[in-house]
């Protein structure tokens, strides 16, 4: 039997009613893929630690754990992931500052959901960075060669982020391999997007420059509320505050203006962030305060999806 969550149907000439279209109804879910490691300045900026320490302590060595979720979203007709973690083509050397730890895994998390890598259709990766894509392509142990982890999914990314990936700049440069980028364009099966909007029913996007250019942020309409996988935009419920910014954006005040019009979104239309990085906070909704927009009820991933 099928759960269906939207309906149209028709007047017939004895006015009983006939559903002429049916949607299945949209399954979500979130999983933490692992925990690794940063320079808590590097996460906050020009903030001072003194602040920032109060709401995201740091070790001995100023280090600070992120977690790194990943979203599923089953509309019925695509199974899609969003984000893919690290992955792990690269050698010791690569991951020795990450200090990579726990988590389900990529391919567990996905199996302890019944899903296996042939299940997925689409991935949506936000942006290119290691952290965020890694996981997409995978190094075949028989014959060495780069291939696409989900071998029947399309890889959706903006041609915006693949331009400036390729390309690649000093300042970005440890964060774009090229190991995990260009084979995707070897898979044949990579789909450059040109602007934000709907990709499929319920899951639109929006796209943001700040961080680096061509970022897209998934807004999932889900059982009347709109969740926002907030991504690099918002890392942390730490980052809310419009001037808590990581070091690692490429334009600071383009950020704070993204990151401002998407609070006042979420603000006046009631929704949920979904924190990729917060290390224990994984959704929040937001208010007004006398500080500006800041924080109001958090809650787990769990108590959305039932």
């Amino acid at each position: 039997m099928v759960d269906f969550d939207r309906a149209s149907y028709k007047i017939n000439s004895d006015y009983s009613l006939i559903c002429i279209s049916k949607r299945a109804a949209m399954k979500i879910d979130l999983f933490n893929i692992a925990n690794f490691r940063v320079d808590g300045g590097a996460m906050f900026g020009v903030i001072p630690k003194a602040m920032w320490w109060k709401v995201y302590p740091a070790d001995e060595n100023n280090l600070i754990t992120l977690a790194l979720r990943s979203l599923v979203v089953d509309t019925g007709d695509h199974k899609i992931l969003v984000d893919t973690g690290w992955g792990d083509k690269q050698d010791e050397k690569f991951f020795r500052y990450a200090r990579i730890s726990g988590g389900e895994g990529l391919m567990g998390g996905l199996e302890s959901r019944g899903l296996k890598k042939d299940d997925i259709t689409d991935v949506f990766l936000t942006h290119l960075h290691a952290d965020h894509c890694g996981g997409a392509l995978v190094r075949n142990r028989n014959s060495g060669r780069i291939e696409a982890t989900f071998p029947n999914a399309t890889i959706h990314v903006s041609r915006l982020q693949w331009e400036w990936a390729v390309k690649n700049n000093i300042r970005e440069a440890d964060a774009y391999p090229s190991e995990n980028i260009l084979p995707m364009k070897d898979s044949g099966r990579l789909n450059l997007i040109e602007r934000e909007g709907e990709l499929f029913p319920g899951f639109s996007f929006i796209m943001c420059n700040g961080h680096t250019p061509g970022m897209m942020l998934p807004l999932i309409n889900f059982k009347g509320r709109t969740l926002v996988y907030a991504g690099d935009l918002v890392p942390t419920m730490a980052h809310i505050p419009l001037i808590w910014n990581m070091s690692y954006d490429i334009e600071s005040l383009r950020t704070i203006e993204e990151k401002e019009n998407l609070l006042k979104k979420a603000l006046e239309e009631d929704y949920i962030l979904v924190f990729q990085h917060d290390e224990k906070i994984e959704c929040c909704t937001v208010g007004m305060t006398p500080k500006g927009i800041r924080a109001l009820d958090t809650f787990l991933f769990e108590e959305i999806k039932y």
